[in-house]
């Protein structure tokens, strides 16, 4: 199945290394990070664990839980993980998904459907690279995929999920490059009057379809 912004996201059981999860369970009225990688003890995805181990915290204060996913079993994510703090001085501090017969990869289209399990080399899960941010809703967000030589960017996943929770709360578009604090847009859906009523202390119009206010608190 082809998964697109605004659909529900798939639902499923998994065992985890915290475990075994029901996932829309398991997200419950919080918001959520599924992240995955190719395989288990390749060297872009142990940088990536690693950091994603440090901004859990962050993600935490957001209300939102992380967890992760591999094609390999379980046991080979809990061998890894000692060498992912090891290397990148984070311990892993989110389940991870054990996914070795495909289940979940070809659930999230993030792998050829006919693509079957067993004895797998990175390359045959080059695909299998995804983000998926999911709301309290249990619908899917935002996505993206990277290429296995390119090392994903948490911080950008952090900042796209600040502006997705707050325009969940807020109606309010972010624009270019924007970082939390900085000026928001109005979006066109809002009259001027609506916008007067909403934004008291005013706002600037660049042009007719263009306004910017504070960010709201």
């Amino acid at each position: 199945m082809t998964i697109r912004i605004g659909d529900v996201a798939p639902d499923f059981t998994a065992d985890t290394t915290e475990g075994k999860i029901h996932f829309h369970e398991w997200i419950g009225d919080q918001w959520a990070i599924l992240f995955s990688h190719p395989k288990d003890f390749t060297p872009v995805c142990t940088t990536e664990l690693g950091y994603m181990a440090s901004l859990k915290p962050e993600f935490d204060k957001r209300n939102t839980k992380v967890v992760g996913l591999s094609v390999d079993p379980v046991s080979d994510h809990t061998a890894w993980a000692k060498d992912i703090e090891e290397t990148q001085g984070h311990a892993v501090n989110y389940p991870m998904i054990g996914d070795a017969d495909l289940t979940v990869a070809k659930l999230y289209d993030m792998i050829h459907p006919n693509a079957s399990g067993g004895q797998r080399s990175a390359a045959d899960n080059a695909t299998v690279r995804s983000v998926f941010l999911i709301g309290p809703d249990k619908k899917v967000k935002a996505m993206f995929v990277y290429p296995m030589s390119s090392g994903r960017n948490f911080d950008e996943v952090l900042r796209l999920l600040d502006s997705i929770q707050l325009n969940a709360k807020h109606t309010v578009a972010t624009p270019v490059n924007w970082k939390p604090g900085e000026d928001v847009i109005i979006p066109t859906s809002v009259s001027d009057e609506d916008a007067k009523k909403k934004y008291p202390q005013g706002f600037r119009t660049l042009k007719p379809y263009l306004r910017v206010v504070a960010q709201p608190k």
